[in-house]
């Protein structure tokens, strides 16, 4: 029997697209435009620090492109070393947007791996959740790190499956399993996704969702990429949800060895 499906419910809003995007990278605001059109996303993040969304009167908006009244917009702390930077950017990010209660803390460790500071990351989601903000949280994979974050009363965990940018896929299944199996809140990875085969993987083992950025904008036909990890991402629920046939160590014939014809 295949499993229940779930819709996905953030900070009490349900999205029909499990798929989440960056806003940065693209050649220009109308490939942003295009992009994300493709890829079916309702949450696009906005690294407040790195993208004009008010910040700057004379040059373009990333508004006038992703209309706030059509998307999510999910300001992050991208670029943040420290709790306290996160929490301000953060702040300013709900400034511009209206007050909206729904942000992403990211916070770096170093500038070369991009590796999650989690001491700093706790320290700024506590602050937060505090102040009334709905936190989506960048993490290690460490399955203790994220029950922490959930029970700090953060909306979503988000663990990365390889280093940000990296492109280099799923490199921890099975801490991937362990969060999923111990959470009560939406799981989605974030970083690490490079082509369509790892959004499946993902998927398969039971992510709610899958937020990236370079693996769209980076690819040689980012548009194209993007409709290529929507159905990447609704293939793989699927997948997930259909329950995989068990591995065996021989052979299965796949027709009927029953009122066989002997010749």
């Amino acid at each position: 029997m295949s499993k229940e499906d779930k819709p996905l419910i953030i900070a009490g809003k349900t999205y029909s697209s499990r798929l989440l995007v960056g806003s940065g990278k693209y050649r220009d605001l109308e490939q942003t435009q295009v992009a994300t059109e493709a890829s079916g996303a309702e949450i696009i993040t906005v690294a407040i620090r790195r993208v004009n969304i008010g910040q700057d009167p004379n040059t373009p908006s990333l508004l006038d492109t992703i209309s706030p009244t059509r998307y999510t917009i999910l300001p992050n702390s991208a670029g943040c070393y420290n709790a306290r930077d996160a929490i301000y950017t953060l702040q300013l990010g709900r400034e511009l947007l209206s007050g909206q209660k729904l942000c992403k803390l990211e916070v770096l460790g170093d500038e070369k791996s991009l590796f999650p500071n989690m001491p700093e990351t706790l320290i700024a989601a506590k602050a937060l959740v505090k102040e009334g903000f709905e936190v989506m949280v960048y993490c290690s994979d460490d399955p203790i790190q994220a029950k922490i974050l959930e029970d700090i009363g953060c909306v979503a965990v988000m663990p990365l499956a390889s280093l940000i940018g990296s492109g280099m896929g799923i490199l921890n299944p099975w801490n991937l399993s362990l969060i999923i199996e111990n959470a009560t809140v939406p799981i989605l990875v974030d970083a690490g996704v490079g082509t369509a085969s790892d959004a499946v993987i993902a998927m398969e083992l039971g992510c709610d969702g899958i937020l990236m950025n370079t693996a769209i904008a980076g690819a040689q036909d980012p548009v194209r990429m993007a409709r290529s990890m929507r159905l990447a991402v609704e293939a793989g629920r699927e997948a997930y949800l259909a329950g995989r046939m068990e591995k065996r160590f021989t052979g299965s014939p796949s027709s009927p060895m029953a009122d066989r014809v002997v010749l």
